[in-house]
């Protein structure tokens, strides 16, 4: 099964230049550099502040403020619709 990892350039010049550079094997693996210019630990400190955020905001609201979110965002879903 061919790596479809790599996307193709949509413009037509760039495209013929891979699918040439392919042929001929002259691609080179383009690999991101493992040192992104990120801590790793806050990375993940901020991932789970995300994974916990929603629960802790609706722990926070009161009902009433969580059913005027809901309403205002029903309105703008049947906003888009029009």
């Amino acid at each position: 099964m061919p790596d479809r990892s790599r996307k193709r350039p949509r413009d037509p010049n760039q495209l013929a230049k891979f699918i040439v550079d392919q042929s001929t094997g002259d691609t080179q693996e383009e690999t991101p550099p493992d040192d992104s210019g990120k801590d790793k630990a806050a990375i993940e400190l901020g991932r789970k502040g995300g994974l916990k955020g929603g629960k802790a905001r609706a722990r926070a609201l009161t009902k009433e403020q969580r059913s005027e979110i809901a309403r205002i965002a029903a309105l703008a879903r049947w906003k888009k619709k029009d």
